[in-house]
């Protein structure tokens, strides 16, 4: 039913309690999991304005914490025998997850309830929210 899933993730605790659900769907005929990480543009501006290093620099040393991060999550996803395709790409979260749920042709999306950036959920709405309200496949949400 769910053989390609879409697995969102900013790492934070939420996010990565979402894996053991990934796990257990593998028993529901999960096969495939796309980690996808987003790199908000919107916090690059302010980077790129007080950080010290080149916006090279910066996005290259993001991409490889996430790399590390995303290596953790597959590993224990392979060690189940699901195969893992990783992503990581640069923009507004919604947008790329809604893209990559289109371009990888999933049949699901697991995405943890809440990000790293819980004030700014109470103000503007939550990116999981947003992708329940805008995904064409199911979503399934994972508390903290």
């Amino acid at each position: 039913m769910f053989e390609k899933i879409l697995y969102p993730t900013d790492f934070s605790d939420a996010s990565k309690k979402a894996v053991d659900y990934l796990v257990q769907l593998k028993e529901a005929g999960a096969k495939e999991i796309v980690i996808l990480h987003v790199i908000d543009e919107k916090g690059m501006d302010a980077i790129y304005r007080y950080g010290a290093g080149s916006a090279v620099e910066i996005i290259g040393a993001i991409e490889k914490e996430a790399r590390e991060e995303g290596k953790k999550i597959e590993k224990k996803l392979n060690e189940k025998g699901l195969k893992v395709k990783m992503r990581i790409e640069t923009g507004i979260p919604l947008k790329e997850i809604l893209k990559a749920e289109e371009e990888e042709k999933v049949s699901a999306i697991v995405i943890g309830s809440h990000g790293k950036t819980n004030l700014q959920q109470m103000v503007l709405g939550s990116v999981s929210e947003k992708v329940i309200r805008q995904a064409k496949n199911p979503v399934l949400v994972i508390k903290r």
